[in-house]
């Protein structure tokens, strides 16, 4: 497991790859970038996610470890995407996020996005789906302490988290649709997806409600016992 040893490096990648190049790469692919690149721009997101967890840990023996977690919760966040209608993707993401780390939680929102898309169809929105999983774990991790000492906050976020999922990706609905961002297309939108919105929103906090304790507190208990 390859890991960074400069912390003042580490700090910057951990700004920097979530917050400015993937959402560059994201927007460059969506309206300079031919189409059919949409899956090199995937590609390139994931690798950088994968960068950004390196940027989580110090040793190579904690990060391998903390690999093998984050690899079973992304299977998971696959697997839960042929649920009908209800997808825990999200909720698995911010589960991650709170136990194993923000850089755990981006990786799995982005990831599951990518491998899940090859059994439910690739396209251009797919580096959108990336982003905004991603980032929606990400944020997670960074308000991780307050999350898991206040339930009802913790819902609040899986139910804001449905809300900005839905937003963001209507951002793609309107570059697909108009060839640009236009606000009124965008406006238009955001009304047409509100049964989705308000599905996400209910989907996470349903999730959240019955999976982050039980999960929450097998995750503590490996990551005690084998020094995650």
């Amino acid at each position: 497991m390859i890991t960074i040893p400069n912390v003042r490096l580490r700090r910057w990648l951990q700004i920097l790859i979530p917050f400015v190049c993937v959402p560059a790469l994201v927007a460059v692919g969506a309206t300079v970038l031919p189409e059919k690149q949409y899956l090199l721009v995937s590609f390139g997101v994931a690798l950088l996610a994968v960068l950004l967890f390196i940027t989580g840990f110090e040793q190579k023996r904690v990060g391998a470890r903390r690999l093998v977690l984050v690899a079973v919760m992304t299977a998971l966040c696959i697997v839960g995407r042929f649920i009908p209608f209800f997808k825990p993707i999200t909720a698995l993401s911010v589960i991650a996020a709170l136990y194993l780390g923000p850089e755990s939680g981006f990786f799995v929102g982005s990831v599951a996005a990518l491998l899940s898309n090859f059994y439910f169809g690739q396209g251009p929105w797919t580096p959108f789906q990336m982003l905004a999983w991603g980032l929606i774990g990400l944020l997670a991790g960074y308000l991780a302490e307050p999350l898991k000492r206040r339930r009802w906050l913790l819902l609040a976020y899986g139910v804001a988290a449905g809300v900005a999922f839905s937003f963001l990706m209507d951002v793609w609905t309107v570059l697909w649709y108009a060839g640009r961002f236009e606000w009124q297309y965008y406006l238009s939108a955001l009304a047409a997806a509100v049964p989705h919105t308000v599905l996400y929103a209910v989907s996470n906090f349903v999730f959240l409600w019955f999976l982050a304790k039980p999960m929450g507190e097998k995750l503590e208990r490996i990551k005690v016992k084998y020094g995650v």
